[in-house]
């Protein structure tokens, strides 16, 4: 099977608005874009909600664009732009037919339906310029194909919170199948009241910092991204080495309580990049901070990792980005495999142990690198026992 490698990434995210500036807040262990909010819910729009937010200045499309002008592809195409220098060398060497596109989302332009369903309330009609194909599930992919003019497959992936993991594994795919040369793959989410209300209504969400695998865990911060990678075997600094997945199908919301299924998805990635679990130098937690999750996720690593491997959960400073999430924690696996002071994402939380969990080695800030090769693991796990872990390899 071919190699396949990734370009460095184009992101923001609460963060920051550009990859240089998210690594170095990143690696500071900076929270300060989880913000309190108001108007997100419904049954009561004075209530604060804390939301992983992008700060930045989306691009504004051409009129002729303004169809396909959701916030959603807007984060989409503020991320593509920091790596077009690669899209062109990409379109220059490959024939656009031979070009993917592979994108994870959960949302992608609900908000804009939102807001149209909103004003049809108010005045009897759906506004002017409202577009259906905003709201459709695959329409960032395709819009990002359009801008582009790339004519490869094209398509969104939207399985809950591994849609953006799962879609670089996709781009493999299409890598290794020879259906692509290279793809454009990554994941893209937008703040939206539908997702702030529903994690609020299964008591999933807190007003309070989010703080993963501590006893005063009370749940998740929702956030907004985007990072996009070029997917191709041409030799780069970064290998996608290994993807394991697993469906336990336990429950439609709650994870499988021992983490079994969690477990199957590290130990499949394992196999699939050729390492056993001491090689693995860094591994990025799910770690949504809630009680279910951080609980059956510190049992599956306590198991595939009896040695212990140093971790952190990057939510806490990103909030849950959800559909974006598996592509962002794999950008920040990157910038870490490639960064040459050898520095970890640190786990930011209250630092009050949950005495029932197995005691993990959780990242400080500063923390760096053990001497010899780099691999990272990155975990994501979703509703209905949806389980898949990466595994990155290379670096500085």
């Amino acid at each position: 099977m071919k190699s396949c490698y990734l370009t460095r990434p184009g992101l923001l995210c609460a963060l920051g608005a550009d990859t240089d500036t998210v690594a170095e807040a990143l690696f500071a262990g900076q929270q300060q874009g989880l913000v309190l909010e108001q108007g997100w819910l419904a049954h009561d729009h004075n209530a604060a909600v804390r939301v992983g937010r992008v700060a930045a200045t989306l691009p504004i499309l051409p009129p002729a664009w303004q169809a396909r002008a959701s916030r959603n592809n807007r984060l989409l195409l503020a991320a593509v732009q920091q790596i077009m220098q690669e899209v062109e060398r990409c379109k220059q060497r490959y024939p656009a037919h031979r070009i993917g596109v592979v994108l994870g989302t959960s949302t992608s332009g609900v908000d804009h339906a939102e807001w149209a369903l909103e004003a049809h309330a108010a005045q009897g009609q759906l506004p002017e310029g409202f577009q259906f194909e905003q709201i459709d599930l695959g329409d960032p992919a395709r819009f990002l194909a359009d801008w582009l003019e790339l004519t490869g497959p094209a398509y969104c992936i939207s399985t809950a919170c591994t849609s953006g993991s799962k879609a670089l594994v996709s781009a493999r795919n299409l890598v290794q199948s020879g259906m692509c040369d290279a793809v454009i793959t990554g994941g893209v989410d937008t703040l939206c009241r539908l997702t702030l209300n529903g994690f609020t209504a299964l008591e999933s969400t807190t007003s309070e910092l989010t703080n993963p695998l501590s006893l005063n865990r009370a749940g998740i911060n929702i956030g907004e991204g985007a990072a996009v990678f070029i997917l191709s075997a041409e030799p780069g600094a970064v290998q996608l080495l290994g993807a394991g997945e697993s469906s336990d199908a336990y429950h439609i919301s709650a994870p499988e309580p021992e983490g079994l299924g969690a477990s199957a998805a590290m130990q499949a990635a394992l196999r699939d990049a050729g390492l056993d679990e001491t090689s693995i130098g860094y591994l990025n937690l799910h770690a949504t901070a809630t009680i279910k999750n951080d609980a059956m996720e510190s049992k599956a690593v306590d198991r595939v990792f009896p040695h212990g491997v140093p971790v952190s959960g990057t939510k806490g400073m990103t909030g849950h980005a959800l559909g974006a999430a598996g592509a962002l924690e794999a950008a920040f696996c990157y910038l870490s495999l490639t960064d040459t002071q050898g520095r970890l994402p640190p786990h930011c939380w209250d630092g009050v142990a949950d005495p029932a969990l197995p005691a993990l080695p959780l990242v400080q800030v500063g923390q760096q690198w053990r001497p010899g090769p780099r691999y990272a693991m990155s975990n994501s796990f979703a509703f209905g026992g949806n389980n898949l872990s990466l595994i990155l390899g290379g670096g500085a």
